[in-house]
């Protein structure tokens, strides 16, 4: 099996610097939106190391992520933060880092998709265990919950990060990384751009990973509304208020309808492969 080069040192200096600063700015601009649950943030721009991650390495995507997510929490608190520090710098590193070494491992789209959604799922789980038990509950003694209430929190922190990311890293990366080994074939692995993305594109599995999430936000948003939801409303009362219920019921049912809609819109799509001109973008070093 042919073994492309690896890229100098410097540039992946480099690219980890731009890395984590992209991230950075790009994660402070949604810094305040936060979850249902008062804690954790809206993050678009995991599209920016998981780009990083796919194009020059699991190291560079792993510690740019893990830089800029320290970098925009800092700034955002005014100082270092300690949250950031023992929670979202390991989470972002190992999801990113594993997005990394699974695409490098050998590329195709698939492996691109069930990468994405084991790395998001794999970091943000690593990320809301660490910072509702770690830094919240024992660091700063501020949630004083059962074990289980705790960990129901981390629970619902990680659903929630994880829905909302995967979309945006799965529609919108897959394009940059086209642009960008058109634009610098020279800096993207071979592997990556010999594969098309309106010619090789997993149909079924690109729309799945969008609607069985999809649904399951939807089951969870009915949950809210049964015996489960006055379960969680009578035991978990600190966690689970009035205010924190509707908001859960109605992020439940707008990113459910919201990513079943896209899933299945994907599966109901013309076969891409059989379009006519193949992909649609011309492969790095084509002529017009």
């Amino acid at each position: 099996m042919h073994r492309e080069p690896g890229l100098p040192d410097s540039l992946k200096a480099a690219s980890t610097a731009l890395c984590a600063a992209l991230y950075a700015m790009g994660s402070y601009a949604t810094a305040y939106i936060q979850s249902p649950w008062g804690m954790g943030q809206f993050r678009p721009a995991v599209v920016i190391p998981a780009l990083f991650a796919t194009i020059f390495g699991p190291w560079v995507g792993g510690i740019g992520a893990a830089l800029g997510t320290l970098m925009c929490d800092s700034i955002k608190h005014g100082g270092l933060h300690m949250g950031s520090l023992l929670a979202a710098v390991p989470g972002n590193f190992a999801g990113f880092f594993l997005l990394g070494r699974a695409v490098r491992m050998g590329f195709s789209w698939r492996r691109f998709i069930a990468a994405t959604n084991a790395s998001l799922a794999l970091g943000n789980l690593i990320v809301a265990f660490l910072y509702v038990f770690l830094y919240r509950a024992l660091y700063l003694q501020a949630l004083p919950m059962s074990i289980e209430a705790l960990a129901l929190l981390s629970i619902g922190l990680t659903i929630f990060w994880f829905v909302t990311m995967l979309p945006f890293v799965l529609l919108i990366t897959p394009p940059i990384i086209r642009a960008v080994a058109i634009s610098f074939p020279g800096i993207v692995p071979e592997g990556i751009r010999a594969h098309s993305i309106r010619g090789e594109l997993p149909k079924r599995a690109f729309g799945l990973s969008l609607a069985i999430p999809g649904i399951a936000m939807l089951l969870i948003g009915v949950l809210t509304s049964t015996s489960l939801g006055g379960y969680l409303a009578a035991n978990f009362s600190k966690t689970f208020t009035p205010a924190v219920m509707e908001l859960l019921r109605i992020f439940s049912y707008g990113s459910g309808i919201a990513l079943s809609a896209l899933g299945f819109a994907a599966l109901g799509a013309v076969p891409m492969g059989k379009r006519k001109g193949g992909c649609g973008l011309a492969e790095p070093g084509a002529r017009a």
